[in-house]
C-alpha cells in the first residue's frame, strides 16, 4: 500500500488512515454496483465513504431482518396444533435456519465491529458463515414455498424471505470486498506432531493421537452405557469448543433401526462404530411420506467438530420413492473417514458449511451428491446405482446461488465406477441445480460409465453460463474430454486452478482436521 505521499508529521496522526485509504474509500454507489443487487442495496445503505461502515451497516440490518422474520415464525408456532404436519415440519425447520443465521451475523459483526482489518482466516471463517446463512435462507424459501396448504398466508413469509435473501447476498459481497483477502488464505500450517506411542486413540496405525474429554459405549444388549444413539447424543455435553477434545461415542457392530439427529449444540462429538456394514444406521423416509427433502434424512448433524468413522448410514426407501437422504449435515469443521451412504435420489446431503469426507462408499441415482457446504470428496468410492426405468444418474447436484459464496463440491483422487445393478444407465458428472453451480472432478478414476459429454442440463440453458465445472488429470475410459459439454462455465483446468479446491487451500483443511485424526491430501497428488 501507498504511503509514500504522507509526510512524517501526518504519518504520525494519521498513519491508520493513510494505510487504508486505498482499500476502505467507497461510495454508496461503488459498493453497491459490486454486488448482485445494486438497486436493491443503494436505498438501504446510509451514505458513508467507508466500505466498512457499509459493511457494519448491512450485518445490521440482516440482524433486524432475520430476527424479525423469526418473530413471524414463533407466531405461527403458537398455533401448531391447528396445523397440518408438513407446515409445522417447514417452520420448525424455518425457525432453526433462522436462528443460525442470527448466530452467523452476530459472529461476523462482532469479529468487524471494530476493525478494518482481520487475519485471512478469520476472514475465511466469517465468509463461510455468512455463505451458509445465504443457504439456509434459500433452504427456508423453498421449504415454505412448496406448501400447498392455505392453513397459513405463505406471501406473509415469502416476502421477508426474498428480501433477507437479496439483503445476505449484499452483506456476503460487501464483505467479501472490504475484508476478504482474494490472493493469499495467509494462514500457518500447525506442526506436524510425530504420534508416540502414548495409548492415545488413533484412527489409523501411525495417524494423529486425538484427544477424547469423555468416552461412551452404544450397545443394544444392555452391556454399555445407552442402548439407543440419540441417548448417548442426548448424555453429551451442551456448546463445547473441543479445545479439549471430544465426547466419543463408541457405536457396537449391529443394526440400529433409528433417526439420529446431533443437534447445534451437540459439538465436537466423535462416533466410532465397528465397521461399513457392521454398524448399520438405517431408516427410510423419503418425499413420499409427505416430507420435504430436507427432512427424510436418517442421520441429520448440525453440530459443529463432528467426525464419524466406521459405520454405514442408509435409506431404504428405494429409487421409487424418490428424494430420500441418508445423511444430511450442516456441520461445520466436520468429517467422515471408512463410512458407507447408502441411498438412491439425494444420498448425500452436504447441506452448508465446512466438510470433509475420507475413505467413504457413496451409493445413489439421482443427484445423490448435494448441497451447498464447501466440501472435498477425497479418495472415496462413488457408486452409481439403477434408477427407476426413463431416469438417468447424474452424480452432483451442487446449490450455489451467489458468486460471493465460498461453497462447492470438490472430488479428488475418487473412484466412480457403476454399482452391481446399474446396466446401462446415462451417467454424468452432474448437473446444474443452483445458478452458479460448482463442481470440480480431479485426479480420479472415472469409469466408462461416464456419458462422453461428462455434464447434463438441468433445464434447458439453466445457469450454463454461470456456473464453474472443472475436471482435472483424471483417468480411466471415462476422463476423455474430447466431446465434453460446450458451455461457457465448463473447463478443463489446470495445476493452478485445481489447487484452488484442495483441503488446504478450499477447506482451510491444514487447521482443523488434524485435530480430527482423519487422514487427508493437503494438496495436489
Amino acid at each position: 500500500m501507498e504511503i509514500k505521499h504522507c509526510s512524517v508529521s501526518l504519518l504520525s496522526v494519521f498513519l491508520v488512515l493513510c494505510l487504508f485509504t486505498n482499500s476502505t474509500t467507497a461510495s454508496v454507489e461503488t459498493t453497491c454496483n459490486n454486488t448482485p443487487f445494486p438497486k436493491f442495496c443503494k436505498p438501504i445503505i446510509p451514505e458513508s465513504d467507508n466500505i466498512h461502515d457499509h459493511g457494519r451497516f448491512s450485518l445490521q440490518r440482516s440482524i433486524s431482518l432475520t430476527s424479525n422474520f423469526l418473530s413471524l415464525v414463533d407466531r405461527y408456532l403458537q398455533s401448531r396444533d391447528t396445523l397440518p404436519h408438513n407446515t409445522v415440519l417447514a417452520l420448525e425447520n424455518c425457525q432453526l435456519l433462522a436462528k443460525l443465521n442470527l448466530d452467523f451475523f452476530s459472529k461476523t459483526l462482532e469479529t468487524i465491529r471494530l476493525s478494518d482489518s482481520i487475519q485471512d482466516l478469520k476472514a475465511f471463517d466469517m465468509q463461510t458463515l455468512l455463505s451458509a446463512a445465504l443457504t439456509n435462507q434459500q433452504t427456508c424459501f423453498a421449504e415454505l414455498d412448496a406448501l400447498t396448504s392455505t392453513s397459513i398466508p405463505k406471501d406473509e413469509l415469502l416476502a421477508p424471505l426474498s428480501n433477507g435473501s437479496k439483503l445476505y447476498s449484499v452483506s456476503l459481497a460487501i464483505f467479501k470486498h472490504g475484508w476478504v483477502n482474494n490472493t493469499r488464505r495467509g494462514w500457518k500450517k500447525p506442526d506436524v506432531v510425530v504420534p508416540q506411542d502414548d495409548g492415545k486413540l488413533r484412527l489409523y496405525p501411525g495417524g494423529n493421537a486425538v484427544n477424547v474429554t469423555q468416552k461412551v459405549v452404544v450397545d443394544p444388549s444392555g452391556n454399555g452405557n445407552f442402548t439407543t444413539i440419540n441417548d448417548a447424543v442426548a448424555a453429551a455435553p451442551d456448546n463445547t469448543d473441543g479445545s479439549n477434545g471430544y465426547f466419543l461415542i463408541n457405536i457396537v457392530a449391529g443394526v440400529y433401526e433409528e433417526y439420529v439427529n446431533i443437534p447445534v449444540n451437540k459439538k465436537y462429538l466423535m462416533m466410532i462404530g465397528a465397521g461399513i456394514n457392521q454398524t448399520i444406521i438405517t431408516g427410510n423416509r423419503s418425499v413420499s411420506d409427505g416430507l420435504s427433502t430436507f427432512n427424510t434424512g436418517t442421520f441429520i448433524v448440525v453440530g459443529e467438530g463432528f467426525v464419524g468413522v466406521n459405520m454405514t448410514i442408509r435409506n431404504t426407501a428405494g429409487a421409487k420413492n424418490f428424494q430420500a437422504v441418508a445423511l444430511r449435515s450442516g456441520a461445520d469443521l466436520s468429517a467422515f473417514y471408512r463410512c458407507s451412504f447408502e441411498g438412491y435420489q439425494d444420498t448425500l446431503y452436504a447441506h452448508s458449511l465446512r466438510q470433509f469426507y475420507r475413505e467413504c462408499d457413496i451409493y445413489g441415482t439421482i443427484d445423490f451428491i448435494l448441497g451447498n457446504a464447501a466440501v472435498v470428496v477425497q479418495n472415496c468410492n462413488i457408486y452409481p446405482r439403477l434408477p427407476i426405468q426413463g431416469q438417468f444418474d447424474p452424480i452432483t447436484a451442487q446449490g450455489r446461488t451467489d458468486i460471493n459464496q465460498n461453497t462447492g463440491t470438490s472430488i479428488q483422487n475418487c473412484t466412480i465406477t457403476p454399482a452391481e445393478d446399474l446396466a446401462t444407465t446415462k451417467t454424468y458428472l452432474g448437473r446444474p441445480w443452483k445458478e452458479y453451480s460448482r463442481v470440480v472432478v480431479m485426479e480420479s478414476f472415472l469409469d466408462s460409465l461416464i456419458d462422453p459429454a461428462g455434464w447434463s442440463i438441468w433445464d434447458g440453458d439453466f445457469a450454463l453460463n454461470t456456473l464453474y465445472y472443472g475436471e482435472y488429470n483424471n483417468r480411466g475410459a471415462g476422463s476423455d474430454t474430447s466431446n465434453r459439454v460446450t458451455w461457457p462455465g465448463y473447463h478443463v483446468i489446470n495445476a493452478t486452478d485445481a489447487g484452488n479446491f484442495t483441503v488446504s487451500n478450499f477447506l482451510g483443511g491444514d487447521i482443523w482436521l488434524p485435530k480430527t485424526g482423519v487422514p487427508y491430501n493437503g494438496g495436489l497428488l
